[in-house]
């Protein structure tokens, strides 16, 4: 049983060096092909664009745990909050935009 989760735990970490590798790749191609050209910039390397990669992830993406997870917090908190009368108000409202119509007693 042991040995299946080592397997399944390099497989993940060989997918994960793959796909780090690919990014970088790609990162560096296109940067080549494109920003020289373009822009009038240098060429760069492998190492270089993976910095990129890092780069771009913290000043645009952060390094916060799942997608979304602040947000799905925060309603969560706001959700608890709300009366059964709010909270029947508030799904009408998300399903009158989302074009459905619900019947009076529906569960969701």
């Amino acid at each position: 049983m042991k040995a299946r989760w080592i397997k399944k735990g390099l497989a993940v970490a060989a997918l994960t060096v793959a796909a780090i590798a690919a990014f970088g790749f790609l990162v560096m191609d296109l940067w080549n092909w494109l920003a020289p050209e373009v822009f009038g910039l240098h060429t760069i390397g492998f190492w270089q664009a993976l910095g990129l990669l890092i780069l771009s992830k913290i000043l645009f993406g952060g390094f916060h745990g799942k997608p979304g997870g602040h947000w799905r917090h925060r309603m969560s908190e706001r959700w608890q909050r709300m009366t059964p009368e709010e909270r029947e108000k508030f799904r009408e409202g998300i399903f009158s935009r989302c074009g459905h119509s619900r019947v009076a007693g529906e569960k969701v």
